[in-house]
């Protein structure tokens, strides 16, 4: 798979009607690495995919990969899906139930570049093991990984993930996701990939795009579109921050490590004792597993919390059960937001520009 080209951007303009609202979109996004679209079931994001692939027909429509125009109604032109150079790969894997991996992969295989090209994705994905095995002997997670083999045989110029990991179960997706850094990793074909997750968005987005309604509510650098508070009723649950850090200490006596950051140092569980000094991480931390404190730390702290920082605030959001706000902090340069009771907030008297302590009850490690 030769993609030593240099990227070019993908451009997305287009309306779909969908029966409870209208999605319309006008995105310009990178052309290399991952974009995630994330949001809730019923947001926008698969009619999105299935209007780029050109399985519907939006209308206002522009769709550009790199030099190549797949669709644009001012110029009248169309290509119907066969003529996109594609990989999609669905929610389930769609294997042939009565041929193996070996015929499941070369099924449809028009051209000797293509039969190279699977060799390469079946390297990379570690399914030369499988080829004998049945399709129905596999694994969730063994048949997805099937299925992105296959789609990248085609040599796509955007592969297109439909919430690939939904349909299993959650160690599987354990298993998987490994594979699917690797291929963001290695392979220089750009991806669009669906999910409601927000682990999967912590560990493999390269871009993030917020859908709800069908309105793009964001897109960014994931960790600046988490840390935005506008976002907050989207995000739900998820709302919180990424950090970018490095591997500083090792402590395998408590199975645990510290990760430097521009705000300082957190301690994470390393229970597998896999982390390596220096490595760089990625960690994710949730709104509502931070909590803030006016005194400073004493320095024999009695406490089980072991992650308190010097921080500054600097905006306070009113969430629209009018119970909560969330307040947007900054930590070094690194963004984390903090969700607390209206209570809290008036007791406290929080006010932006002010010095406080926040305290993080976990950091979970995701890359």
């Amino acid at each position: 798979m030769d993609n030593a080209q240099t990227p070019q951007a993908i451009q997305i303009r287009l309306s779909l009607q969908r029966p409870a609202f209208q999605v319309n979109v006008d995105l310009t996004l990178p052309g290399q690495g991952i974009t995630v679209v994330y949001g809730a079931s019923g947001s926008g994001k698969t009619s999105l995919l299935r209007a780029v692939a050109g399985l519907e027909r939006p209308y206002n429509a522009h769709i550009k990969i790199g030099d190549t125009v797949w669709q644009d109604d001012i110029a009248r032109a169309f290509l119907p899906t066969w003529q996109r150079a594609l990989g999609y790969v669905f929610q389930e894997a769609s294997l042939l139930p009565h041929l193996n991996v070996r015929d499941n992969l070369r099924f449809g295989l028009r051209s000797a570049r293509e039969d190279l090209a699977l060799r390469e994705a079946i390297a990379l994905l570690d399914l030369a093991h499988l080829e004998e095995r049945g399709a129905v002997d596999l694994s969730g997670g063994e048949r997805q990984r099937v299925a992105i083999a296959r789609a990248l045989a085609t040599q796509p110029q955007l592969l297109l993930m439909d919430e690939p990991l939904a349909s299993i179960d959650v160690k599987r997706r354990g298993e998987v996701l490994p594979w699917l850094e690797r291929l963001r990793d290695e392979l220089g074909i750009p991806a669009l990939y669906v999910t409601h997750s927000a682990d999967e968005v912590s560990r493999l987005a390269d871009h993030l795009v917020i859908m709800d309604a069908g309105q793009v509510k964001a897109s960014g650098d994931p960790q600046q579109v988490f840390a935005d508070a506008e976002l907050a009723s989207v995000m739900g649950d998820d709302a919180g921050a990424l950090i970018s850090g490095h591997v500083s200490t090792l402590a395998p006596q408590w199975r645990m490590a510290s990760v430097a950051f521009d705000g300082g140092t957190l301690w994470i569980t390393d229970a597998a004792q896999r982390l390596r000094l220096g490595e760089s991480v990625r960690l994710r931390i949730g709104a509502k597993d931070v909590s803030i404190n006016l005194d400073a730390p004493s320095q024999t702290p009695r406490t089980t919390i072991q992650n308190v920082l010097p921080a500054t605030l600097t905006a306070c959001h009113p969430l629209p059960d009018q119970a909560q706000v969330l307040v947007s902090l900054r930590c070094g340069a690194t963004p984390l937001s903090a969700r607390i009771t209206r209570r809290a907030q008036d007791t406290l008297q929080l006010h932006p520009g002010q010095a406080v302590f926040i305290q993080i009850k976990s950091a979970v490690l995701v890359s």
